[in-house]
């Protein structure tokens, strides 16, 4: 993944621009979302009238227009309109035309307007507010105009007529757009209907005839138009793909996107409007044939759908005819509960209805068994004292599962990976530690580190029991340091400052197995 890119951004967003963009819907959710929305709505009202730019005293006055939109005045829709320009739905500007007074003109009144990405938010919200999520229907009569658009794309291409290219591709592209969300939805909203438990059986008889009778014609039209559609889409291929895409990508007005990226996307366009009617060659290979379109999975999709519907409709026809089903038993047991004749044996009812258990079984004896013998029976034996566990679940107590051993295996990477770089700065300040003579420099802090190590391991040796200690070494990190008598006191400089030793001058080599062994790396 590119640095700063998220997963589900688009091509040429990065994390930024994902979040600016979603920040936009924030009015949807805050607090005062029903007023942020009539502000909205103000400004939408005053862009189908050709004004762009509003005051708030202007949305003040707007508003006052719709009977059901809340009285605000113009000093409550300033921080409204301030809050939406945070969030970028509305662009902000000056306007000093309003001013009357030097000091009103110093203060700057503002006017507000959509900005772009604010205009299609609003549009966005405003379609989810007023979509009919029950109106489903498929797209029968888009086919011909498939067909004749395909056409009449061929004729235009071959003559050279690159607008009219430009708008007959523009117009496909709508219209199969347009056939596969409404297919979508259609199909999203019949599977809700088969599955759902809500329709009644007289609501589903009263239009299963014109469901049935939909999806008969939709998947016949199909199956007739699929292989047309195919023959015209090569005959517009034999009129030169290349020089369609070059002349709609010369004709689109996006003027802010090169031609290349004009062409590229027309491209795209026209790949996805072919898969819907014709096999790619490497499904052709592989022998699918054209099972692999988009329109013969619709059409599969839709024989599917036909098969749910009747078989819904056989489960509501053996229903009404007196057939046992849920709602049936629920409503004689209703009955019931009407017809007890007390409260008491209402709760039998329940308790025999909706509370059966299975009985608990218990075994156990009783710690001195020669005070109170197994063969007592319980009726005269005292009580004993069982577990919880045993008396609701019928099973005898047990210390339970062991927990589960939680392995944090990122983190011991990142300590070993912590560790081994440590091991190689701190042999790479051994090495430099025995590279030349210490008398001659001044140590940084890593070689200063290894020095003070290895001289706690030649320490160890330096207290004896009696007498004197000549020389001693200690070794860490590959490199050896010797320690031996010296007439007089010797210093070793250091970042950290001066060390001084009485008696002893110190020596550093490396040693020779660690010598060998990074000569044959």
């Amino acid at each position: 993944m590119e640095r700063g890119r998220v997963a589900f951004a688009p091509a040429g967003f990065d994390a930024a621009a994902v979040e600016e963009r979603l920040r936009l819907f924030s009015f949807a959710t805050a607090e005062k979302r029903g007023e942020y929305l009539w502000v909205l709505r103000a400004f939408d009202h005053a862009r189908a009238a050709y004004v762009v730019l509003l005051h708030a005293s202007d949305v003040a006055e707007t508003l006052t227009r719709f009977p059901e939109a809340p009285r605000l005045t113009a000093t409550e829709v300033g921080p409204l309109l301030e809050q939406l320009h945070q969030w970028g739905v509305l662009e902000r500007s000056y306007d000093g035309t309003r001013a009357a007074t030097l000091a009103e003109y110093r203060n700057r009144h503002y006017v507000y307007q959509f900005s772009q990405a604010g205009y299609q938010a609003y549009r966005a919200v405003t379609e989810v507010l007023g979509a009919r999520l029950d109106e489903a229907s498929l797209s029968r009569l888009v086919l011909p105009e498939l067909l004749a658009d395909l056409q009449a794309l061929a004729r235009a291409n071959r003559t050279g007529d690159a607008e009219r290219v430009y708008r007959i591709l523009n117009r496909l592209d709508t219209a199969l757009s347009e056939l596969a969300d409404r297919a979508a939805h259609f199909y999203l909203t019949l599977g809700d209907l088969v599955r759902t438990t809500e329709a009644t059986p007289e609501s589903f008889l009263a239009h299963k005839d014109a469901l049935l009778a939909h999806m008969r014609e939709f998947s016949m039209d199909l199956a007739r138009f699929a292989p047309r559609l195919a023959a015209a889409i090569a005959e517009v291929e034999d009129t030169g793909v290349d020089e369609l895409i070059a002349r709609a990508g010369a004709c689109d007005e996006r003027v802010l996107l090169g031609v290349a990226e004009r062409e590229a996307d027309w491209r795209a366009r026209w790949q996805g409007l072919r898969a819907w009617f014709v096999a790619t060659a490497s499904d052709v290979a592989a022998g699918e044939g054209n099972s692999v379109t988009e329109a013969e999975r619709l059409r599969e999709a839709t024989m599917s759908a036909i098969a749910a519907v009747l078989s819904l409709l056989r489960r509501v026809t053996e229903t009404r005819k007196g057939g046992v089903s849920r709602e049936s038993a629920l409503r004689h047991l209703a009955g019931w509960f009407t017809a007890a004749p007390s409260a008491e044996s209402a709760h039998a009812l329940f308790d025999a209805v909706f509370g059966l258990g299975r009985p608990r079984h218990l075994s156990m004896e009783h710690p001195d068994a020669d005070v109170i013998p197994p063969i007592r029976s319980w009726w005269d034996a005292p009580p004993l004292e069982i577990a919880r566990t045993l008396a609701e679940t019928g099973r005898p107590p047990s210390p339970g599962a062991p927990s589960r051993i939680q392995r944090n295996d990122a983190g011991m990477r990142r300590l070993r990976e912590a560790q081994l770089d440590a091991q190689r700065r701190r042999a790479e300040a051994a090495r430099s530690l025995a590279a030349a003579d210490l008398d001659e420099r001044v140590l940084d802090d890593g070689e200063t580190e290894v020095l003070l190590r290895l001289l706690d391991a030649a320490s160890t040796a330096w207290v004896p029991v009696s007498g004197r200690t000549g020389g001693t070494t200690g070794s860490d990190s590959g490199v050896t340091l010797t320690v031996s008598p010296h007439d007089g006191p010797t210093v070793v400089r250091t970042s950290r400052g001066l060390l001084y030793l009485n008696n002893r001058r110190l020596s550093v080599r490396e040693n020779p197995r660690a010598r060998t062994s990074s000569g044959r790396s």
